[in-house]
């Protein structure tokens, strides 16, 4: 019964979702095949794992300016290289990691793993990555993997509660 639920949880949110992205030329479905978590279905992993980056907010704290314009910049070649944009807390100040840089030290089974057992400061939403299924999380390393241009540089290293940030540029 519970995985009823969640299978038409799914399929609701994903609706709503694809209905407010726009793509109407893209087809994505969640599905379940036989008892694992709910998944994305795209014409393709690479295009599943662009739809959980966008609709996941990854951009959000992983591309420079992202959020702050509505995704109106920067251009998708320049998605997940990291940001020196702080993110202040009791916790002290952190910052979003290039995913490109993540994605090339490590394999897809490492990604994985680490999506699963990761642990890193907030905003980091380790609990709802954790949720997702083995396929979406191959989805998202295959989309990164294939991002062109730079993969641009180290974000900068956190800092402790009361060390004061630099501002971003």
């Amino acid at each position: 019964m519970t995985r009823i639920i969640l299978t038409l949880a799914g399929l609701a949110a994903a609706g709503a979702l694809a209905a407010c992205d726009g793509a109407g030329e893209r087809t994505v479905t969640v599905t379940t095949d036989g008892g694992d978590l709910p998944r994305v279905v795209a014409p393709s992993d690479v295009e599943a794992g662009r739809y959980l980056v966008k609709v996941g907010g990854c951009n959000d704290c992983h591309t420079p300016r992202y959020a702050m314009t509505n995704g109106a910049e920067p251009p998708e070649s320049e998605w997940l290289k990291g940001s020196n944009e702080p993110h202040t807390g009791p916790w002290g100040t952190s910052y979003g990691k290039n995913l490109r840089l993540t994605t090339q030290r490590l394999s897809e089974d490492e990604w994985v793993k680490l999506m699963d057992e990761g642990q890193s400061l907030p905003p980091m939403p380790w609990p709802s990555v954790r949720a997702m299924s083995e396929a979406d999380r191959r989805a998202i390393y295959r989309y990164i993997r294939q991002l062109p241009g730079d993969p641009g540089q180290p974000a900068p290293d956190p800092l402790p509660p009361g060390a004061a940030a630099p501002p971003a540029g």
